[in-house]
């Protein structure tokens, strides 16, 4: 015999069944709008190296690899592709002459600003067919999602990783 599902488990399944289902559009929307970006196009790794980056200014190759998931050789290469667009910058550390800081040039931040500016601007289209109602209900229940991710255990981990080694 199965056992029976609680409401608020089937609530729960609905509502990430829809997400992932969003979330699948969402990813088609995406692309198009950094198609739309005038420069060569990054890859979907790249982007989490320039996103992290831009929230964790000045970590190690180390620390990346943590927070992407990756050894830091594999952070490395990624690392060499964006230096070579010019998007990344690799300083030598105040704290150890071995070590090496990476950042965002300001060509990288104009990089991630048309991303999200394009990205936006496809979203925003389809928002602008929804009602009100359902652009408020939207926005409220965004805002709860985000709430939900930022109090799980393993995604802010992804930010707080260890700066100094």
């Amino acid at each position: 015999m199965k056992p029976q599902a609680s409401p608020s488990s089937s609530r729960s399944g609905e509502a990430a069944a829809v997400a992932r289902e969003v979330i699948e559009l969402l990813e088609v929307l995406w692309e198009r709008g950094r198609d739309a970006v005038p420069v060569a196009p990054v890859s979907a790794s790249q982007l989490r190296v320039l996103y992290s980056l831009e929230r964790e200014e000045g970590i190690n190759l180390r620390t990346l690899g943590e927070i992407l998931g990756s050894s830091p050789p594999s952070a490395s290469r990624l690392c060499d592709r964006l230096e070579a667009l010019g998007f990344v910058a690799r300083t030598p550390s105040p704290v150890s002459r071995r070590e090496l800081m990476l950042h965002l040039t300001t060509r990288g931040e104009a990089y991630l600003r048309e991303l999200r500016a394009r990205r936006e601007e496809v979203l925003r289209s389809v928002i602008e067919r929804m009602s009100r109602t359902s652009q408020s209900e939207l926005r409220s229940g965004l805002a709860a999602f985000r709430g939900a991710v930022e109090q799980n255990s393993l995604v802010r981990g992804a930010g707080q990783a260890d700066r100094t080694a």
